[in-house]
């Protein structure tokens, strides 16, 4: 009897999702993680912040997803057309069973060449010295005038003079304007720099250089990275600060600045403090200053003080040596007598025993010494006083000698022989030779 032979099996039926799910665990097994270089196209950053867009060559095209996360770290941001190579995993898009390259990280096409060599020129001219911070040179604290290297379309010109127009609107600012990116950028810039250099210091005293621009991707910062333009960097006869790109962006230029700010906007900042900063130093200064200065006047004015209670008027000083002066001449004249009646008792006694032609010339030298006293007692301004005279001072302590050089109301003090009075004048007397009215008394 012949057996029956079982139906032969046919082709396996796969449920769509199934499918899905296996061709993308093989393609996850055999290609991920991958890295495609290729040209962007219909680029586009939904609201969520996810960027989407195809990745395309000659040959073929790659849908693209980039979710937000990866997208915050972009450093330029993507357009149709760029040449780019990114690094993700290759997926299946189940609702819709489309391949996608789900993008990890994405950066513009040769740019890790660029950095390769970036990291090679970076470490010679280092081994050289360019970068040795001893070179270094602190900013000046109050710059005469600051020289600025950058483009003239560039928005960090605008940031630079806007910081600088706020903080410190009386420095000067000098422009070299260059190029700031392209083939012809490292000369232009070199040669901007010299031309700062070059400047008379009494024309242009300018005391620091800022050379900057504005953020971008390596190669829109490449210049900066230029040999010959670091070799000139180098040779700046004032400090120079480099404020390139973004905070995240370093270029050799930044290595061998004397100071490397983290934006154009903050390099500005950094050679210029504030005025109002200053207004307000110079305001604490003055007011130092001015107690200083009063309190040096005040003590002055206490030792002026105690000097003129010591000394006290001049006129008192002067008539205390006058009284003095007059004193002295009395007792001068008392011992002039006293001294007389001394000599002629020693005269009479040697008389007795002296020849005769010394006895005649003790009698002339007395003589002459009589004659000298009584012309001695005829100056003494005492005996004058007590002739009837008055000696008048004005109220200053000067002696009054004429009529004329006194007014009606003037005081004046008269000295007699045995004290003083003051005196006021009420009226004056005509010169001699005219008619003499009758002093009114108290005069």
């Amino acid at each position: 009897m012949e057996r029956e032979q079982p139906p032969s099996p046919g082709p396996r039926v796969w449920a769509v999702g199934a499918l899905c799910r296996a061709v993308a665990d093989a393609l996850d097994a055999r290609f991920n993680p991958v890295t495609v270089q290729g040209e962007i196209s219909g680029f586009s950053r939904a609201s969520s912040g996810h960027c989407y867009f195809s990745l395309k060559d000659a040959s073929g095209q790659l849908r693209c997803a980039m979710f937000r996360r990866a997208a915050g770290l972009l450093d330029f941001s993507p357009r149709d057309g760029d040449q780019v190579e990114v690094r993700g995993r290759l997926a299946v898009y189940e609702p819709r069973g489309d391949l996608q390259l789900v993008v990890e990280s994405l950066r513009r096409a040769g740019q890790g060449a660029l950095f390769e060599q970036f990291m090679q020129r970076k470490a010679r001219l280092e081994a050289e010295g360019l970068f040795d911070p001893a070179r270094k040179r602190p900013l000046a604290v109050m710059p005469r005038a600051i020289g600025l290297v950058t483009s003239l379309g560039a928005a960090a010109l605008h940031d630079v003079v806007t910081a600088l127009r706020r903080r410190v609107p009386h420095i000067p600012l000098v422009l070299a304007p260059a190029a700031v990116q392209g083939a012809a950028a490292p000369a232009e810039l070199v040669a901007a720099l010299r031309s700062l250099y070059a400047l008379d210091a009494a024309e242009a005293p300018i005391d620091v250089i800022l050379l900057v621009r504005g953020g971008g991707s390596i190669e829109d910062l490449w210049a900066f990275n230029d040999e010959t333009l670091a070799r000139t960097i180098v040779q700046s006869p004032v400090p120079l600060v480099s404020g390139v790109g973004h905070e995240t962006d370093f270029t050799i230029a930044d290595f061998c600045a004397d100071l490397r700010a983290p934006t154009p906007t903050a390099a500005a900042e950094l050679v210029a403090a504030p005025r109002d900063l200053w207004l307000g130093a110079l305001e604490l200064l003055e007011e130092r200053l001015r107690d200083a200065v009063l309190s040096r006047v005040d003590g002055l004015s206490q030792r002026l003080d105690q000097a003129s209670g010591r000394l006290g008027r001049p006129s008192n000083l002067v008539a205390r040596q006058r009284l003095g002066l007059a004193r002295q001449a009395q007792r001068l004249h008392y011992a002039v007598l006293s001294r007389t009646g001394r000599f002629a008792q020693a005269q009479q006694a040697l008389q007795a025993r002296a020849p005769m032609g010394l006895r005649t010339s003790l009698a002339r030298q007395k003589e002459r010494l009589e004659r000298a006293a009584l012309r001695l007692q005829l100056l003494d301004p005492a005996l004058v006083l007590q002739r009837g005279y008055a000696w008048l001072t004005d109220a200053d302590g000067h002696a009054v000698t004429r009529a004329a050089d006194l007014a009606p109301g003037d005081e004046v003090s008269a000295r007699l022989a045995d004290g003083s009075v003051a005196l006021k004048v009420q009226q004056q007397a005509p010169p001699a030779g005219t008619s003499r009215q009758r002093p009114t008394p108290g005069t």
